[in-house]
């Protein structure tokens, strides 16, 4: 196939899509002369160099077509019979592409006279409506001679007189008048003035497409395994150089270390790409469900510019289709049936991509009938898969699961759509097999999410490299949220429940796991004489914990693909050389987490009814991380708010512009010292603590990491001082509370102005409603340490999951803007489907406009703070808390 075809092929596959997607938008707004346009522009270009290359049967196919876009041109309604033929012969257009290119550049034979003769039917239909522009005038050259001179047969490729001049005509109207300041050029230069003119006036048409080239994916993957090769080799000279302290080559390998990851980075951005590509054919599928299936839908995408892995994107292509045909067929509801039920007939199907901590997550979302939970049971009673007792004992996260498996459906009725049972254990297994997780939710009358999981790309993660037994492995570092080292004196300890091994861990049990059990080599429960050392780590919505000897360091490893052999064990997803030259197994974090599932569906019914009680005793514990910063006694900061431990070196902390700067990652943060009394070093290594909100990153410089404990806490003094919160009693100790907010202030100089709270009484339960992790984490050890028993949700539906339950609450402080349903929304549920018209709920919002404060009043909130103003914030709950347990007492 020679290069011309071959970029024929690639730019038609590509105009192609671009035209379904603008024929499915003239349908909906098919006035829009800007869509009518471009679709025929795209459509005149593939029949122009189909004529110029020979193919022969596409450009007859794409010349039907044009003129029936030419009828709209003209004035002809757009009908959506009209844009289904259309959109037939584009699906006709892509096959025989794709049998060229499979014939190496042959046209296959056949004939489209159905299609052809259906655009000319449709196209002589009605007559048309007079053109929009006026006929130019004809040409000098008498047509009847010029067509006498070619009476002979055409041969391939060649094009007939009357269409080259109905070209010359089009192209003649089409081009835009040009203003000249200059005079007239002279007719014999005119061609030339015409081509200068774009330039002259710094529209050069080619400057867009000089921004970028086509690359062939082969010279990319190269280029990545390259790469992949050069860390693997900075890797091994960083181990040498950790050897040898003293080396003179420290300084260049750090150097050489640094431009690497730059490198890295580079190109893995060129193979990155839009998620968008992977939804261009769901419009398409939509609607002609809709039509199918009788129901009206819409398509929402939202983050369609978030980039992932093209690797990636091709696999998770047939993925999101099948979900997206599931959500249609058997999520969304007849329109009689919506109506019946109080919604709008028409259904909605939503997709959204975002970044988040190393993944790209993606919700297929729809606002139907939601997961029917008793049919699930009863389903999986009747496949085996679970007891009547095991049925009726389950949560409905844990039914959920139940639709993943092999051959399961609930459909009462196989349609060509769905309900045979195939397609969603598919669906699991080809998101895990790149190492992501698929989670579902839903609720019964109001909709099912499906959230999928993946990491950005599968050529190079973080690697944790653990030890047991005398083996090392490597566990993805993106699936693990801390270690814990449980000690006959420490506050975390382990259980036997149902004969299984269980960690309590602050106000949870989790399931916990020997690595070197579960891979088969020999078990060391309770053998190891400094106690059990648990990788906490968490799949999808799923923690649990792995056992194992101990923990080497943190390391990026370049993923190599098993032998064939290995390649059915499913505890792991790859291997890896390490710095030193060993190769160690990676473990699939989703294997792990089967397993631990199976053990925790054992014990989970005595795990949460501990929990539980627990909980109660222990709701006002928190983990704080202590530290030295000076000669006044210990500090102390919330270990939720804190992202990493580093050791800062002395000599890379730089000044610019008057502030302490350091390069971390890639990119420059802020560094702040905890006081005045931090010692200032010029060499060696020094306490670093890294909060992250965002994409913002700062460093706080301590002198000495002490320890991490949880323990109950409650600010017993106030403090003048501004970076101080208060003082509180941790340990028998006086410790002062440092005061994250006032450090993240003064490193981004922006509004973090969060005064200083004082302790009261004890003020009774409470339900904080935050999506942002870091806000939560600020939040939640002011109202603590102000007496309050706080429970946390993530989520509005969450939030209302906790107020329909058991739990009784005094007050909620809600954020508005939550994802999903906003604080507004929430707070008009907790008022109309609750019913709880007397609980205080508080508003906490960055902005203060006035129409939206009002609209959030009418929904039901009882007052509105200021996002951070915390004695607003205190004062509020103080009131109405106070004002609603004196009603209740009268």
């Amino acid at each position: 196939m020679d290069d011309l075809l071959r970029e024929f092929l690639t730019e038609t596959s590509e105009s192609l899509d671009v035209a379904d997607g603008e024929l499915l938008r003239l349908e909906t707004d098919p006035n829009n002369r800007d869509i009518l346009n471009n679709i025929f522009r795209l459509v005149h270009t593939i029949k122009g160099t189909c004529g110029f290359i020979g193919l022969a049967r596409l450009a007859r196919l794409a010349h039907a077509a044009e003129t029936l876009m030419d009828e709209f041109r003209n004035g002809r309604p757009v009908k959506s019979g009209s844009v289904d033929l259309i959109l037939r012969t584009i699906d006709r257009i892509k096959g025989i592409l794709a049998d060229i290119e499979r014939s190496d550049g042959v046209e296959p034979p056949g004939a489209d006279e159905d299609l052809i003769s259906a655009l000319e039917a449709e196209a002589a239909a009605e007559e048309s409506a007079p053109p929009l522009v006026p006929e130019p005038e004809p040409l000098d050259v008498p047509v009847a001679s010029a067509i006498g001179s070619l009476e002979r047969e055409l041969l391939p490729g060649e094009v007939p007189l009357d269409e080259l001049e109905r070209m010359f005509r089009e192209t003649a109207v089409d081009a835009p008048a040009k203003a000249s300041k200059a005079p007239a050029a002279p007719a014999a230069k005119g061609a030339g003035a015409a081509e200068a003119e774009p330039a002259a006036a710094g529209h050069d048409p080619s400057a867009a497409a000089a921004q970028t080239i086509r690359v062939n994916v082969s010279v990319l993957e190269h280029l990545m395994t390259m790469v992949s090769e050069l860390v693997l080799t900075r890797n091994q000279l960083m181990e040498i150089s950790r050897r040898n302290e003293d080396s003179e080559y420290k300084s260049p390998l750090q150097r050489l270390s640094t431009v690497t990851g730059e490198l890295q980075e580079a190109v893995m951005r060129t193979r990155m790409q839009p998620i968008g590509n992977a939804w261009q054919k769901l419009p398409r599928i939509v609607r002609d469900l809709a039509h199918e299936l009788g129901k009206h839908i819409e398509l929402e995408q939202h983050g369609a510019e978030t980039e992932l892995d093209r690797q990636l994107l091709d696999q998770i292509k047939d993925p999101l289709t099948h979900m997206v045909r599931n959500s249609a067929d058997h999520g969304l509801e007849l329109p009689a049936a919506r109506r019946a039920a109080g919604k709008p007939e028409k259904g909605t199907i939503r997709l959204a991509a975002y970044h988040e901590g190393g993944h790209v997550i993606v919700e297929i979302a729809d606002d139907g009938r939601g997961l029917d939970v008793a049919r699930i049971k009863a389903k999986a009673v009747e496949n085996g898969l679970c007891t009547e007792a095991d049925a009726a004992r389950m949560t409905d996260a844990q039914a959920f699961r139940f639709i993943f498996h092999a051959g399961f459906s609930t459909a009462q009725q196989v349609t060509s759509v769905s309900g045979r049972g195939v397609g969603m254990d598919v669906v699991r297994c080809n998101i895990e097999a790149i190492g992501g997780t698929v989670d579902v939710r839903s609720k019964r009358g109001e909709g099912t999410t499906f959230t999928i999981k993946i990491p950005l790309t599968l050529a190079i993660v973080p690697a944790l490299i653990v030890e047991t037994t005398g083996e090392r492995f490597a566990l993805p570092q993106t699936s693990v949220v801390e270690l814990v080292r449980v000690r006959g004196d420490s506050e975390h300890s382990l259980s036997f429940i149902k004969h299984a091994h269980v960690l309590r861990l602050r106000d949870r049990l989790l399931p916990i796991l020997d690595l070197g059990a579960v891979m088969g080599l020999s078990c060391h429960w309770g053998e190891r004489p400094e106690g059990e050392l648990i990788v906490v780590m968490q799949v999808g919505s799923q923690r649990f914990g792995v056992v194992v000897d101990s923990v080497s360091h943190t390391e990026e490893i370049v993923v190599k693909p098993l032998a064939s052999v290995l390649r059915g064990i499913s505890l792991v997803s790859g291997s890896t050389i390490l710095g030193d030259g060993r190769v160690i197994m990676i473990i699939d974090p989703n294997g792990l987490s089967q397993v631990a599932a199976s053990r925790s569906d054992k014990t989970g019914e005595a795990s949460r009814s501990e929990a539980d009680a627990g909980r109660g005793a222990d709701s006002n514990k928190m983990s704080l991380l202590l530290c030295r910063a000076g000669a006044q006694g210990l500090k102390a900061v919330p270990l939720a708010l804190v992202t990493r431990l580093e050791e800062l070196d002395a000599e890379d902390v730089e000044r610019l512009s008057d502030r302490c700067v350091a390069q971390y990652r890639g990119t420059l943060i802020p560094i702040l010292y905890a006081n005045d009394e931090v010692e200032r070093k010029t060499s060696g290594k020094q306490p670093l603590l890294i909060f992250s909100e965002g994409e913002r990153t700062m460093g706080l410089v301590v002198d000495q990491i002490v320890d991490i404990v949880e323990t109950a806490f409650e600010l017993k003094l106030s403090s003048a001082s501004p970076d101080i919160m208060g003082g509180a009693i941790i340990n028998g100790t006086a410790t002062e509370v440092l005061d994250v907010a006032h450090f993240v202030q003064r490193a981004f100089g922006e509004s973090f102005d969060i005064p200083v709270g004082h302790a009261n009484e004890r003020g009774g339960r409470l339900l904080l409603v935050d999506d942002n992790a870091f806000h939560r984490a600020m939040l939640e050890p002011v109202l603590k340490g102000n007496g309050y028993a706080v429970t946390s949700c993530t989520s509005a539906s969450e939030a209302l999951e906790k107020l329909s339950g058991d739990a009784r609450f005094d007050a909620v402080v809600s954020d508005v803007d939550l994802r999903g349903l906003d604080g507004i929304g929430f707070a008009e549920r907790v008022r109309c489907e609750l019913h709880m018209e007397t609980l205080p709920i508080i508003a906490i919002a960055t902005g203060g406009d006035p129409d939206s404060i009002e609209r959030g009043r009418m929904a039901g909130f009882t007052d509105y703070v200021a996002k951070f103003d915390r004695n607003g914030l205190l004062a509020a709950l103080r009131e109405f808390a106070v004002h609603e347990d004196e009603e209740k007492a009268a």
